[in-house]
This record gives C-alpha cells, sequence and structure tokens, in this order.
C-alpha cells in the first residue's frame, strides 16, 4: 500500500504550501565561477597570500585575495605584481607597496620582485604623481631624484607597447640607470592608450597621445623645483612606441597650440593634456620648444609610410595621410637653421619589428637637415631591451644590453648638458 494515499490534502491548502517556499526551493542553483591562482616562484623574499590559496589554485570568482611582500636581508621590493593575458604575452600589473589587494575576474598569476639594496642607493622616487585626467585613465609620471638634487637637467621617459598597452613601470630599469651619478633628475611616464584601451568611448589618437607627452612636460616644468631641475633643460628618451612618441616630442614642439588637429584642413596642433593655471598654450609651446635639447628615440616608428601600418590612420578627421605625416617624426625634422634636435637612436641587430632600413631612413632625414644623429646598432639584441619587468628573462635582457647602452645614452645627452 502506497502511504501517500492515506494523506489527501485539499488543493488549495498545497497551493497556499507551495507559495510560501522560499524562493528557488527545490531548483537546482548553478555552482559558483571558479579560476585558478598560480604563483610565481619568488627570488630574494617571500609573499603570503590570505587567504589560503588550495593546491589547485581553484577560487571562486569575485575572491579578494590580500598579498603581503617581505625582501629577504640586504634586498628591497621591486614591485608586487599579478599577471593577465596581454597582447605581448603576460600582462603585469604592478604595485610598489609591500600589500595589495588581488579581486578574482579571471585567471591570475601572483608574484613579487625583490632586487638588492644598493641599486637603490642615491636617489629618491616620488611615484604615481597625476599630471592629467583627460579621460578615465589617470595619467601618472615616476620622479628618480638624486639626493641633494638642485638644477639639474630632466629625462623623461616614454615607455612602449604598441600605443595600446604598458605603463611608466616597465622603464624603471632604465631611469634607475639614468639617474645614477646625480647628473639628472629621470621621469617616467604614462600616456592613454590607442583607441579605447582605457576605457574611454571615444577612440584615442595617435594626436592625443602626443598631447599627453607634452601635457606631462608643462606639469613636470612647473613642478621642476620641486623634483630639483631646472625646466629649461629637458631630454627624452623612449622605446618602441616611446621611440616614435620621444621623437615627435623633439621635432614636433613647434606645433603645440590650440587649433585643433586635423579639424580644420591643413592645421595640425596639439594641446597640452595639462596646461597651468593661467597659461596658454602658445606660452606652453615656446617654454617646451625652447626646453628640449636633446632626444634618443629607441627602435621607434618614424616614418609615415610604417605609422600607417600600426594604426596610424585613426589620426584626425579630415586628410587620413595629411593627419599620418603629421604624427610622423621623419617628415617634420627642423632644419638646423631654426633650431637643433640631435638624436641618438638604438636598434638591436635582431629586432623582428624595426628595420635597419627604416632607422636608417630617419637618421638620414637628420643628417639631411644639418641635425647631430648618431646611429648605433647593438649586436645581438632584439626589440625591446630597455624594458624592465619582474621577470629573470627580461631582467637578464636589460642587463646585457640596457645598462651599457643606457651608459652610451647618458653621455650623448652629457655632451649637450655637460660639454667638456
Amino acid at each position: 500500500m502506497n502511504p501517500w494515499k492515506a494523506i489527501s490534502l485539499p488543493r488549495m491548502l498545497v497551493a497556499t504550501l507551495l507559495l510560501q517556499l522560499p524562493a528557488g526551493a527545490g531548483a537546482q542553483t548553478d555552482p559558483p565561477k571558479m579560476f585558478t591562482v598560480t604563483t610565481d616562484k619568488v627570488e630574494n623574499g617571500s609573499l603570503s597570500i590570505t587567504p589560503t590559496v588550495p593546491e589547485d589554485g581553484k577560487l571562486a570568482a569575485g575572491t579578494v585575495l590580500t598579498v603581503k611582500l617581505t625582501p629577504a636581508a640586504g634586498y628591497a621590493l621591486d614591485s608586487g605584481y599579478f599577471t593577465t593575458p596581454g597582447p605581448w604575452g603576460r600582462a603585469y600589473h604592478e604595485f610598489a607597496s609591500s600589500e595589495f589587494q588581488v579581486t578574482l575576474d579571471q585567471n591570475k598569476g601572483i608574484g613579487a620582485s625583490f632586487i638588492d639594496q644598493k641599486a637603490l642607493a642615491g636617489f629618491t622616487v616620488i611615484q604615481d604623481v597625476v599630471y592629467a585626467q583627460p579621460g578615465v585613465k589617470k595619467l601618472k609620471y615616476d620622479v628618480f631624484s638624486p639626493v641633494g638634487a638642485k638644477n639639474l637637467p630632466f629625462i623623461v621617459i616614454i615607455h612602449g607597447g604598441g600605443w595600446t598597452s604598458n605603463t611608466e613601470d616597465v622603464m624603471r630599469g632604465l631611469a634607475r640607470e639614468l639617474v645614477r651619478g646625480g647628473g639628472y633628475v629621470v621621469v617616467s611616464m604614462d600616456y592613454r592608450w590607442l583607441g579605447t584601451r582605457d576605457g574611454d568611448t571615444v577612440p584615442n589618437t595617435m594626436a592625443n597621445l602626443i598631447e599627453d607627452v607634452y601635457g606631462a612636460i608643462a606639469h613636470l616644468q612647473e613642478h621642476a623645483q620641486a623634483y630639483g631641475a631646472d625646466p629649461s633643460r629637458i631630454a627624452v628618451t623612449g622605446d618602441s612606441a616611446g621611440g616614435h612618441l620621444s621623437a615627435a616630442a623633439i621635432n614636433l614642439a613647434g606645433q603645440i597650440g590650440d587649433g585643433g588637429f586635423g579639424v580644420k584642413e591643413g592645421v595640425y596642433q596639439f594641446k597640452p593634456t595639462y596646461l597651468p593655471a593661467g597659461k596658454t598654450a602658445s606660452q606652453a609651446r615656446q617654454e617646451i620648444l625652447s626646453a628640449i635639447k636633446v632626444a634618443a628615440p629607441s627602435y621607434g616608428v618614424f616614418g609615415g609610410g610604417m605609422l600607417a601600418g600600426f594604426g596610424g590612420r585613426r589620426n584626425g578627421t579630415t586628410s587620413p595621410d595629411a593627419t599620418i605625416k603629421a604624427v610622423a617624426p621623419q617628415e617634420n625634422v627642423p632644419n638646423i637653421k631654426d633650431r637643433t634636435v640631435p638624436q641618438y637612436l638604438l636598434r638591436g641587430t635582431t629586432d623582428p619589428l624595426i628595420p635597419d632600413a627604416a632607422v636608417q631612413a630617419y637618421a638620414d632625414a637628420l643628417k639631411a637637415a644639418g641635425q647631430t644623429v648618431v646611429y648605433e646598432q647593438v649586436e645581438g639584441a632584439s626589440h625591446a631591451f630597455f624594458d624592465w619587468k619582474p621577470d629573470a628573462g627580461t631582467k637578464a635582457t636589460f642587463a646585457k644590453f640596457g645598462v651599457p647602452y643606457a651608459a652610451k645614452m647618458k653621455a650623448f645627452f652629457d655632451g649637450v648638458f655637460y660639454p667638456k
């Protein structure tokens, strides 16, 4: 006999009881989405993660991890970081503090980099100075000042990454090399990324990025005394995309203005993203134009043809060819009779992205205008040898190629600012 047959409930009572059940009761719920956390091998220090990551590395989406970093004796924190997939392999998201948090919204790696304390001796670092916020992203720079700095020339470093990745952090190795010796205040700056990669609804153009460079320089000039620098003596350098932007910074400074870029046919001016209160773009042009004395663009894109291939046609609204030409350093080399723009050019002999012929063409354009130019090829080096990232491979490449050629770059700058 079925015992349930002995129980007879009115249909109305059954319906009432069902309505009183909690929402979703009896329904099968989906399991929480899980992501995997991996931990990179840490040398010369240690890290701890709370909550503890299980052996399989899987944690629920939305979990907030607190990471604490401790250097070993004789070492200092270089950075803590988490990694995500990026356009150039693993993308590093770095932190200068000994404790940071990571929210799981995708698979992530976590790690830390420690360096010998002696590598940080003789200078101070002011990090994450915000100079402008024209869109979603705050634009920042880091300042490396020799202890006791006073009225020293600036070196402004502009990072690479295809104009669409990396931040000022990737140039800190070069900044440390250039600040040693006490002759320069060194600044590593960030800028907007092309297109909408920053989260902006209106795509950023190449002209916008150049305006960011001039905005950072205007901000640095305004605050130079606080950093121990002379606002009237500036060198610019950068690698890859930063090579293009540093060459543009020195060659195109005469085009700073508020007439707009490509809004009117034949008018291609760059309005700095930041202007000090009460200062006009015309005043900024005169100050920046006279201040930038020398450049060292490394393995950059200089000609209009290559810029078009790298997405340069995103610029302007009138004539695509004219807008590409307006942001191409090779098309805008000043004649020596107008002003001097001495430049030191580098390229690795095995660079797969930037051909020797392209850099040589830029060097030839500088020579044709009567400018001083030195073009050196770095035997055995590939692309991005000035980058600094937490992984051992990038550090080893920088030690092999970046350190000696940073010294040569500084010697070139010394010839301008400290002539014998």
